[in-house]
């Protein structure tokens, strides 16, 4: 007979559930595009109607290894995420801003 995740958390020690949460927080933390996309509860036909491409072009954007960053940036916002590119260094990490002026240029003109 199955047991309710609840009751078999219950029964776990503190250092597994300590465990359990760094697993997960770490598998958050970093995940493929479809993966993304699945976790916000989205279709691969449901990201292309936002986007307004066909769904093949989702799944072939998926599973590229380098793509644009606007297109990226693209990808993520349709997801209703912000993309924010990083550089992490033994000293510290800083946010690189230039691909922000893209998007005031792209408002501007509009």
């Amino acid at each position: 007979m199955a047991k309710k995740f609840t009751e078999l958390r219950a029964k776990m020690s503190p250092e597994s559930k300590a465990r359990a949460e760094e697993k997960t927080r770490l598998m958050l933390e970093e995940m493929p595009l479809n993966e993304l996309r699945q976790a916000r509860g989205l279709s691969q036909a449901t990201l292309a109607k936002v986007l307004n491409v066909q769904q093949p072009s989702i799944a072939k954007l998926e599973h590229r290894a380098d793509m644009y960053i606007s297109t990226l940036r693209s990808h993520i916002e349709a997801m209703g995420g912000m993309l924010e590119i990083v550089a992490r260094f033994p000293d510290g990490s800083v946010k690189i801003n230039n691909f922000e002026s893209l998007d005031e240029n792209k408002k501007a003109a509009a």
